[in-house]
């Protein structure tokens, strides 16, 4: 009756956001089994309470994911971007804002890194630029919007002092982001496996999603990804994580290559309907 009640509550977690735990029931049950004593109701009746409860999805979701991050993280990554990527939509984008879409931002850290370096490059003007910074936890969410971090924190572990110093205010036992940085990151809740939620972002020219579709099947990591290049403008960018690729001749994203990064690039010309897509 108990494994019962877990399968069924594993296929629920997979529908709803692709994390998989089918095999692995020992691991959702030390999950949530805390949760489940606090209720005094069995796995059976959880998968119920998930079905008629209008909160209880975010306080499932804040124990089933990982939210483990730091600011310029992978920095060939955003160095590639800063340095090749940004100077070409900058000539591009003229009569419009550079829209730059951080998915699964857990608590903030990637997509201020982003406006950090936006501002260092010297390329465009305040407002000029808007970054939509999206997650599945609304928990982590609050934390991303309130732009203040504690000063042990390891979010802080690669950040150069430079940057700490000048895009930051010490206060508080901690550091809080500077109100011209803050604002140009817009927070919202939105699930990758939800497309209605992923078209409303509209359209933007580069995506990072990195060190997401690590937890996905390769289902889920299709349906990701035709998500995220339907949004993507005609030769925006994707930037995955370095354990994360998609292969397919016919995708319509075309890999580049750098010394030390690799990214993809949305063809302009290809109206390709992505077929086969493949993590790993």
């Amino acid at each position: 009756m108990l494994e019962n009640g877990l399968l069924r509550l594993s296929q629920m977690v997979y529908d709803y956001c692709g994390l998989g735990y089918h095999d692995r029931l020992p691991i959702l049950k030390d999950k949530i089994s805390k949760r489940i004593m606090e209720l005094g109701i069995t796995y059976e009746d959880y998968c119920g309470f998930l079905t008629t409860s209008a909160t209880e999805w975010d306080i499932l979701i804040d124990l089933l994911t990982i939210n483990e991050t730091y600011f310029y993280r992978e920095e060939e990554q955003l160095n590639e971007c800063c340095s090749f990527v940004l100077p070409l939509l900058k000539s591009r984008n003229i009569n419009r804002p550079l829209r730059i879409w951080s998915a699964a931002c857990s608590s903030g850290e990637e997509p201020y890194t982003l406006a950090m370096l936006i501002q260092e490059t010297g390329l465009f003007l305040p407002g000029t630029v808007e970054i939509i910074a999206t997650d599945i936890n609304k928990k982590v969410l609050q934390k991303a919007e309130k732009g203040w971090y504690h000063n042990s924190s390891f979010a802080f572990r690669r950040i150069p002092e430079s940057l700490l110093k000048k895009y930051f205010i010490e206060e508080n036992g901690g550091y809080q982001i500077k109100a011209s940085t803050k604002r140009m990151v817009k927070f919202q809740h939105s699930n990758l496996l939800n497309q209605e939620k992923v078209a409303e972002i509209g359209e933007v020219d580069i995506i990072f999603c990195r060190n997401v579709l690590i937890y996905f099947d390769r289902d889920k990591t299709q349906q990701v990804i035709r998500s995220l290049y339907q949004n993507l403008a005609p030769d925006g960018y994707l930037f995955l994580g370095h354990a994360e690729s998609i292969t397919d001749t016919n995708m319509g994203l075309q890999k580049v290559r750098s010394d030390k990064s690799f990214y993809y690039r949305k063809e302009s010309d290809s109206n390709e309907t992505i077929r086969s897509i493949s993590s790993r």
